[in-house]
């Protein structure tokens, strides 16, 4: 069974409200259970209150581009999101060095970070080639499904 397929069993399970699936073939068994009185981890946005809004005249040369919350330009960078949901770790184990730092070179394939879930690490790998700009989520910190995790440019 390919990691793939196991991820796509797990988000199944996760999204379907079942405690307990087994599968077994051949070759492997797998067993996925949820807690039963598990809290839903909720994680909030930050409240942003918009400025006074004020008369400005702006020739078109004068507009800047749009900017996030992060202060950048973000729509000339590409995102890699969480495939799942789990917990965010930036290096194989405390003594180890980080898969990818700002500033990094990435390609297609290489491991950006480990996803835990239920007791499975997980290396997610980059399906773009591109600069690290920016990581989004601190070490050990929860991340959900389709959650962003990195800030590329792919130039």
């Amino acid at each position: 069974m390919k990691l793939n397929e196991i991820q796509d069993l797990i988000k199944f399970v996760s999204k379907s409200g079942v405690s307990e699936v087994e599968l077994e073939t051949k070759e492997i068994k797998i067993v996925i259970r949820t807690p039963k009185t598990a809290a839903p981890i909720v994680m909030q946005q930050p409240v942003l209150v918009p400025p006074p809004i004020q008369a400005v005249v702006a020739t078109a040369s004068e507009t800047k581009p749009p900017t996030s919350v992060l202060g950048i330009d973000e729509s000339k960078y590409l995102v890699i999101k969480s495939p799942m949901i789990g917990t965010f770790y930036r290096s194989a184990g405390p003594d180890k060095p980080q898969f990818v730092g700002i500033g990094d070179e990435i390609s297609v394939g290489k491991t950006v970070c480990i996803i835990e879930a239920m007791k499975l690490f997980n290396e997610i790998e980059s399906d773009i080639k591109g600069k690290i700009i920016k990581v989004l989520v601190n070490d050990a910190s929860p991340v959900e499904y389709d959650q962003p995790l990195f800030l590329v440019d792919p130039s």
